[in-house]
């Protein structure tokens, strides 16, 4: 079936479910019914689930294998897959939710829209539905690139709590990287223009302590590493998954996150009122 298809046979679906007895078309059931079509026209759209999960591998295989032996990280680390990893994980979750504006663009485009506001379904459980299937999306990448991470040598020693806070961190980023997706799907005209655009927000990894101290960069650079959204998640992954005092890093990267998450959702909603009015 193709992804048209899906699109348009989803609605007469949402309607039998949101009319089912003893079931009301409520947000969340609306959310519910948005992020499972979201998943199923991911899952018929098998070049881009690809490349979402081995773009990262890949990376992180290249950074290990090619660049590793000739990167310094000033730190004891027994080998440069110890460092490059928190970094890879959070390069993973920007790849897998920039997919988000190129599905949210192509609702918009196809019209799909105007059916989902005829059966009363509001833009917040469309866009919320899209993000939570970049969620799942994400959540399996990034456990496909912790797997083969462990396979070439990672060696994680965090305690209980720190895997709790690893997993909070990561899923915060994920949410949150994935509402900027919707926003710029909503502001880009067509979904080539929406794939471009996540671009920047795909970059934001390198210009941090991901793949390299963010004291070896120039003074000009240096100040703009230290200070950016990544940076923080990422020195906590790495602290965390390695048994390191974090101190308050976690806490700068949750809050980092949330005011991303915010910002992403009152675009989200104020761009959806301008493109269907």
């Amino acid at each position: 079936m193709s992804d048209t298809a899906v699109q348009h046979s989803s609605p007469d679906r949402l309607s039998e479910r949101a009319h089912a007895p003893g079931r009301g078309p409520g947000p969340l059931t609306h959310t519910a019914v948005m992020a499972a079509r979201a998943l199923r026209i991911s899952s018929r759209n098998i070049d881009a689930l690809i490349t979402s999960l081995a773009l990262p591998i890949m990376m992180m295989l290249i950074f290990v294998y090619f660049f590793g032996g000739a990167i310094d990280t000033g730190t004891d680390y027994d080998s440069y897959v110890m460092y490059v990893v928190p970094g890879v994980l959070l390069l993973s979750a920007g790849f897998g939710a920039a997919t988000t504006a190129t599905a949210v663009s192509e609702d918009m485009k196809g019209g799909i829209i105007d059916r989902f506001r005829s059966l009363d379904v509001g833009g917040t459980p469309v866009l919320a539905g899209h993000v939570a299937a970049s969620t799942v999306r994400n959540l399996c990448s990034t456990a496909l690139v912790f797997g083969v991470a462990l396979l070439i040598g990672f060696r994680p020693a965090a305690s209980w709590s720190g895997w709790l806070v690893v997993g909070a961190v990561l899923v915060a980023y994920i949410v949150a990287l994935s509402w900027i997706s919707a926003a710029i799907g909503l502001l880009a005209r067509t979904p080539e223009a929406a794939s471009g655009f996540t671009f920047f927000m795909s970059f934001l990894p390198y210009p941090s302590s991901a793949f390299v101290p963010t004291e070896n960069m120039p003074d000009w650079l240096h100040g703009f590493a230290d200070h950016q959204p990544i940076t923080p998640a990422i020195e906590s992954l790495r602290g965390l998954l390695l048994g390191q005092d974090v101190g308050d890093t976690p806490w700068t990267a949750l809050a980092w996150a949330a005011g991303l998450l915010a910002v992403a959702v009152g675009a989200s909603g104020t761009l959806f009122r301008i493109r269907t009015r």
